[in-house]
């Protein structure tokens, strides 16, 4: 992956997160993130399903990313980080099975 111009972001014993694009100064014209998990490991998919059957949800994600930019554009951690409650909130609705 790094020979191909990929970054390793981050590794722990069930994932890795790639990450293409990010330069010193902001994100290049196209941002590229690849993530390797082991099997059963798929809060990523458990987020995503449930973005695609909840619009509005998903547009309160959107809308939060969106209010992010500006304040994180070089700091990718703090970016992560500062979308990570709503996005463990959304994960642990789900797990527990209460979609109300």
């Amino acid at each position: 992956m790094e020979t191909a111009g990929y970054i390793c972001m981050s590794s722990t014993g069930n994932r890795m997160s790639f990450n293409k694009g990010y330069t010193p100064d902001g994100y290049a014209e196209k941002v590229f993130h690849i993530h390797v998990h082991t099997i059963g490991d798929n809060d990523e998919i458990i987020f995503r399903d449930y973005l695609n059957s909840h619009p509005a949800i998903a547009k309160d994600y959107e809308t939060l990313k969106l209010s992010l930019l500006a304040q994180y554009r070089n700091d990718r951690e703090g970016y992560t980080e500062a979308k990570s409650d709503f996005i463990k909130a959304i994960i642990n609705k789900v797990k527990t099975n209460d979609e109300g």
